[in-house]
């Protein structure tokens, strides 16, 4: 679910302005996992523009504090999501933890790291949803640790029916700033990419795991 229509579209404007997502259906990316893909996300090149870094910690912390009143704490999802979630976390002058994908080997073994008690209210922030099952695994280590899980925002999501039906198996409420249908709705408005562009995205987007550019 996005925040609002105007949020999304400015949202995905100006993420594309700073090349924090690329959109290439002529010569996909590869991600990790091996999927071919025409589009490639990295939020965390937010953090280098101060007036959109301010933007998005501003529209994200406003809408938390609307939609959950104040957390008590707020939690990022390492690694992406830390700078964000910091930022967030100063603006509405509240404690900030970020949960690694597993416990550390050494030292202490945390897997949370931050100071943060039984019992209390946190938000989580992430930069990208994609499958969620990394967010779902920040959320799950939370949850061991008896803490309230209120919600997750995040700046972006491909939108993937996976991701839907994980958090909705988890009752994990997912609010995003934008999102896959309203990033080429701007794009295309924009001429960013052309008609026939879209079509390829769109198809991708259906199924990605299978989807190869022709």
């Amino acid at each position: 679910m996005i925040f609002n229509k105007n949020t999304a579209k400015k949202t995905a404007e100006v993420l594309l302005q700073i090349n924090a997502i690329k959109l290439s259906p002529k010569e996909p990316f590869t991600w990790a996992s091996g999927w071919k893909s025409p589009i490639y996300c990295d939020n965390r090149i937010v953090l280098s523009f101060p007036p959109i870094r301010n933007y998005i910690r501003e529209t994200m912390a406003n809408h938390i504090e609307k939609q959950y009143g104040k957390p008590d704490v707020i939690a990022g999802v390492a690694t992406g999501a830390i700078g964000i979630g910091m930022l967030v976390a100063q603006y509405l002058d509240l404690p900030f933890i970020y949960v690694r994908p597993d416990a550390k080997g050494h030292g202490r073994k945390n897997q949370i790291e931050g100071f943060i008690e039984s019992g209390q209210n946190v938000v989580v922030v992430e930069d990208l949803i994609s499958t969620g099952k990394s967010s779902l695994n920040a959320v799950k280590a939370l949850k061991e640790a008896n803490i309230n899980v209120k919600g997750m925002v995040a700046i972006f999501t491909y939108g993937f029916d996976v991701a839907a039906e994980n958090f909705k198996k988890e009752g994990i409420m997912l609010q995003t700033l934008s999102n896959y249908d309203n990033l080429l709705e701007q794009a295309l408005d924009t001429n960013y990419i052309s008609q026939k562009e879209l079509e390829t995205l769109s198809e991708w987007n259906t199924n990605p795991s299978e989807w190869n550019a022709i």
